[in-house]
């Protein structure tokens, strides 16, 4: 099964996209900050990575740098998932190598289109029904 690490400071945001994602068949695994992210993804990267910008101890943005240097650390599919919606934010976001920006607040239709734009779910499946 595919693995999606759900990262957010908000246990209802996390809670939120678990259902989502479980929906969609994947595993979840969660952080509430980007260093316990980290260390989960030093254990096991995942497929795919819905990320918050801000959080505290470590931020979506400085975690994201910090998986992309990991071994395979360029595998994972990152989906930023946050309220900062200005151009500089989303080019930030995308010039560190995520690969989808989402705009809170999100519903399954929102979070289905962007995994199926990077790969991660194939059009038609249920999870994009």
């Amino acid at each position: 099964m595919r693995t999606c690490l759900v990262v957010d400071d908000s246990s209802v945001v996390r809670k939120i996209a678990r259902r989502i994602l479980e929906e969609m068949d994947f595993e979840i695994v969660e952080a509430e900050d980007g260093a316990k992210a980290l260390e989960a993804c030093k254990r096991a990267l995942p497929d795919a990575v819905l990320l918050d910008w801000n959080m505290p101890v470590m931020d979506g943005y400085e975690f994201l740098g910090n998986l992309r240097q990991l071994p395979g650390g360029d595998q994972p599919k990152v989906v930023f998932c946050t309220t900062e919606n200005d151009i500089d934010h989303i080019s930030r976001a995308l010039h560190a190598g995520a690969n989808e920006y989402i705009m809170k607040p999100f519903d399954k239709d929102i979070v289905a289109a962007k995994f199926q734009e990077v790969g991660l779910i194939k059009e038609g499946s249920p999870a994009s029904a």
